[in-house]
């Protein structure tokens, strides 16, 4: 199977490695430093399960051609750019999982009732990705694995718990994620199909949207954050208040919370958009914060914590220049 993985940072490049050590013909769209030392020198994995030295292809998508799949991971912010240079890996059959942190762009395509088929403009600006991928391509996904870009190709993967959640939008029994799924699995990554994939990226997105905020505040990881017992009761909090908006939208779990704060606190790894904000680069603000409160008003669920973490650290991002809310 020709899988491409578009965005080739710490999440695409582990997943990208996976795939390959699962026999699929892999390559990478991606770009500066991290293309140039993939190109010289392969990709570089070091993991619980050992150092995985790969050779796969890199380059634009006009140069890496059609494919049968794509697995798509930048950040949201590199959305536009994604529906820009993506074209040349689309054949007439080629899947695109969105495999992201966030509220996706599709999320009300195929959803059912009143909210059916509703936009989200700040996600995707002027349907360009619906217009250059299309609902039909189109997979969900969810992805847990803690890992940073040590230097240009070699990406750290903290843990060994690392999972890949595929779904359809529909709920239908999927034989193309099943497909990349097994490939996953046989690389070395938990690769999974679920028939509830809005359940999995609220379950992922409840940690997101409830702990970022406090981590761009607090300038620590997630251990640091949460040594505080007040700032731990505010996430704790925050939670709740995700959940709630989950179950306001037909998508509640139950989740042990407790054992989630207790499992955190034991993590000096840094959220994704606190290591942007720290390095500079674009925010996930939108995906990650703002979008999912505006969920939170269409379901009439009240978010009095998250409303004010999420205030804050947009105030944080837009400081930094790092974010520019939509127009």
């Amino acid at each position: 199977m020709k899988i491409c993985v578009f965005g080739a940072g710490a999440i695409g490049g582990h997943v990208a490695a996976r795939l390959a050590l699962g026999g699929a013909e892999t390559s990478v769209v991606a770009r500066g430093a991290q293309l140039a030392a993939i190109q010289a020198n392969g990709l570089t994995v070091e993991a619980p399960d050992g150092t995985h030295k790969l050779r796969v292809a890199a380059g634009s998508a006009a140069e890496l051609g059609p494919q049968d799949a794509v697995i798509v991971t930048v950040k949201a912010p590199a959305l536009p750019q994604v529906a820009e240079a993506i074209a040349p890996l689309l054949g007439p059959d080629t899947t695109v999982a969105f495999v992201m942190n966030g509220i996706p762009w599709w999320y009300f395509d195929q959803h059912g009732g009143a909210l059916d088929g509703r936009r989200l403009p700040a996600i995707d600006p002027g349907d360009a990705l619906r217009r250059t991928v299309g609902v039909a391509r189109t997979l969900g996904g969810v992805v847990y694995s803690a890992c940073t870009v040590t230097e240009p190709g070699v990406i750290k993967v903290e843990h060994a718990n690392n999972r890949v959640i595929l779904g359809e939008m529909d709920g239908r029994d999927s034989p193309r994620a099943q497909a990349i799924a097994a490939i996953l699995s046989k690389g070395g990554i938990s690769g999974e199909v679920t028939a509830e994939i809005r359940r999995e990226i609220w379950m992922k997105l409840m940690g997101n949207l409830a702990q970022g905020p406090f981590t761009i505040l607090s300038r620590q990881g997630m251990a640091g954050t949460l040594a505080d017992p007040a700032v731990r009761a505010a996430i704790r909090r925050a939670m709740q208040e995700a959940m709630a908006v989950a179950a306001g939208l037909g998508q509640g779990f139950e989740f042990e919370l407790d054992k989630r704060l207790a499992s955190s606190s034991k993590l000096s790894h840094k959220p994704s958009i606190l290591q942007d904000l720290e390095l500079g680069r674009p925010m996930e603000v939108e995906a990650l914060f703002r979008v999912p409160l505006e969920l939170a008003r269409l379901a009439g669920v009240e978010t009095p914590t998250l409303d004010l973490s999420v205030g804050l650290a947009t105030q944080a991002a837009m400081a930094a220049g790092l974010y520019t809310p939509a127009a």
